[in-house]
């Protein structure tokens, strides 16, 4: 059976699935039919959709709109015009049974943490997205569908795709953002350091690293300390969420650059006249006190001439 009509039959037609992004939405109908059916407890099922990440990720979960830090599929009608899923090339080969990974749908992800090579958004041949339940509707012959790691578009198994090692800017940001992406595996102890303020304050630096204001540099302040240059990041409002992986791995290195001494750093930023400490705090509700605390020592810029030299010099 192709896979449209299993799910008819499984789920009835009045249910549909693959013109929506069922990983994020996850409703009761379908995670409580595949424990059934699977044998799998409810709780394990569950753990494998991306609502799970509410309170971690993100504050709320909402049906609509941008979620921090979950990638954008971009559907339209059962196409993908966004490339919201990734993959690692190694860790598909090295399956018994090739599938992508939870941890694939998450935009500050661009490392695999197995094997330390950067992840890949797309099929490397023609550029399409990766849209597993799309495979049987390229073969007539279901037997010869292919197995998921397949791209839907063009056949090219994805397994054979090449590798490539990550651009890095700094050993503590590397370290950093590997933690990062460690905290969000099942054992999620390992790395406590990590948690929704954490991941909150990353997000809005993120934000403020690409905001189209003439007094906003951070960017290119964060890149001058680094000694590295900026890429061509697309134009107008466009979430990081939607960004590509070489984009999102760019901004995130910039980003965790100023986390590993958020205080002194965004200080030196701030001094340099490269980010005004009202953009630090725009648009972020619920933002953490101890964030706030920083970005309020930066509110009077008759202060300038008070700082340390030692903070500046870092």
């Amino acid at each position: 059976m192709k896979v449209q009509t299993f799910c008819n039959v499984i789920f009835g037609n009045y249910r549909q699935i693959w013109n929506r992004d069922i990983d994020r939405l996850a409703p009761p109908w379908l995670i409580n039919e595949l424990s059934l059916r699977t044998g799998t407890p409810l709780a394990v099922a569950f753990g494998t959709t991306l609502r799970s990440y509410e309170g971690i990720l993100y504050r709320r979960f909402r049906s609509s709109g941008s979620l921090h830090w979950i990638l954008v599929l971009q559907m339209y009608h059962r196409k993908r015009n966004g490339h919201g899923l990734q993959f690692c090339p190694t860790c598909l080969a090295g399956d018994t049974i090739p599938y992508f990974r939870k941890c694939w749908r998450i935009a500050l992800n661009t490392v695999c943490t197995v094997h330390r090579t950067m992840l890949l958004d797309r099929c490397p041949a023609c550029g399409a997205a990766v849209a597993v339940h799309r495979l049987d509707m390229r073969e007539q012959d279901l037997d010869v569908a292919g197995f998921m790691s397949c791209c839907h578009a063009c056949g090219l198994d994805l397994r054979t795709a090449p590798t490539a090692v990550p651009p890095t800017y700094d050993v503590q940001t590397t370290m950093l953002l590997r933690q990062a992406s460690q905290a969000l595996a099942p054992a999620r102890e390992m790395c406590s350091a990590w948690n929704l303020d954490s991941y909150s304050v990353m997000h809005q630096l993120c934000r403020t690293m690409t905001a189209r204001y003439e007094h906003a540099r951070l960017r290119h302040f964060v890149l001058d300390k680094l000694g590295f240059a900026d890429i061509h990041l697309t134009d107008g409002h466009t979430s990081f969420e939607m960004r590509p992986i070489e984009q999102r791995h760019h901004l995130m290195q910039l980003c965790a650059w100023l986390f590993v001494d958020l205080e002194p750093r965004l200080c030196a930023a701030w001094y340099s006249g490269a980010i005004r400490y009202n953009l630090l705090l725009k648009d972020f509700r619920d933002a953490p006190v101890w964030y706030v605390d920083i970005v309020s020592k930066l509110s009077n810029w008759r202060d300038r001439g008070r700082l340390s030299p030692t903070i500046l010099a870092n």
